[in-house]
């Protein structure tokens, strides 16, 4: 069986993207922050690490869309019941029905995580034990172009005409997603309901997401938009060590070159509290400077 896992750990994964759409806004353009700059949300990676939990390690995902037989959403009730059964929704004490439903749902790799807010026939709110900032362009250039898009059909009964589109993509892009975990997060809501805290297993399975799930889902919009290098810093078990945002740290030069001096800097003034660093990428597609002494470096 898996060990606990207790360490600490900051990091940061490099989504590139060229001529695609990471995240697009609700009017389907790049999001950008008011000077310009485009970003992601956090939901866009753990969105994809989901999907690649689900669908390649075919782990139980509670936090993910499912439809039912009509091809309708189901409400959050319904994917419990789905999941777990409804026997629990018999339980009229509400305590018993709060503590039911957290155990059920800290089973799921994806609550232990990321956590969630639960807020069907009971009320619970979960901090996760890995939390994913936006991710920046980190890149120089934030250019982003429209193309017209023609549709098959016309649009309504008196159009004489196919309907006309667009769709925007980034030129190019490098975000940079800051994260963290703290196995502590879960410990409290763990023991009221004797259930399971986080793993080995738990983040040997995270590091897999954050390095393959961007590259492992295709579409159309999103073609082109792959993982291109995960920085992994785990800290020893009794540090204390608290580190900034590593997203303003990292650079992405003008050579395309993925520069860490900036975030360099800030691992030697931690490095007695640090157990090892990791950096995961491909060698032959992407260059990486101005790393650590003492750096594990891996393939992504």
């Amino acid at each position: 069986m898996s060990n606990s896992f207790t360490n600490r750990v900051y990091g940061c994964a490099i989504i590139k993207s060229i001529n695609s759409s990471y995240n697009a806004d609700f009017s389907h353009q790049p999001r950008t922050l008011p000077d310009g700059v485009v970003y992601a949300t956090d939901k866009a990676l753990k969105w994809a690490v989901r999907n690649y939990w689900k669908k390649v390690l075919n782990e139980k995902v509670f936090y993910s869309k499912s439809l039912d037989e009509n091809m309708s959403p189901r409400s959050l009730d319904e994917t419990f019941e789905i999941n777990f059964g409804k026997e629990i929704f018999n339980e009229k004490d509400k305590n018993k029905l709060r503590l039911g439903v957290l155990k059920s749902i800290l089973s799921c790799i994806d609550v232990r995580l990321f956590g969630g807010t639960y807020a069907g026939k009971t009320n619970i709110s979960l901090h996760g034990t890995c939390q994913i900032s936006h991710g920046v362009n980190r890149f120089a250039e934030n250019v982003i172009y429209s193309e017209q898009i023609m549709s098959p059909f016309r649009n309504g009964d008196d159009a004489t005409m196919t309907t006309l589109g667009s769709q925007s993509k980034l030129a190019e892009g490098h975000y940079v997603h800051h994260f963290s975990v703290n196995p502590k997060n879960i410990e409290a809501d763990v023991e009221r309901v004797n259930g399971t805290g986080l793993l080995d297993d738990d983040i040997v399975k995270l590091k897999e997401g954050l390095r393959k799930g961007v590259s492992y889902y295709d579409s159309s919009a999103k073609i082109g938009t792959d993982n291109e290098c995960l920085v992994w810093v785990q800290l020893k078990k009794d540090s204390k060590a608290i580190m900034p945002s590593f997203v303003e740290l990292v650079v992405i030069n003008d050579k395309k070159e993925i520069d860490l001096i900036g975030l360099t800097s800030v691992l030697i003034k931690h490095k007695e509290e640090i157990e090892k660093i990791e950096v995961f990428y491909d060698k032959t597609n992407t260059t990486v400077i101005g790393l650590p002494d003492g750096v594990i470096l891996l393939d992504i």
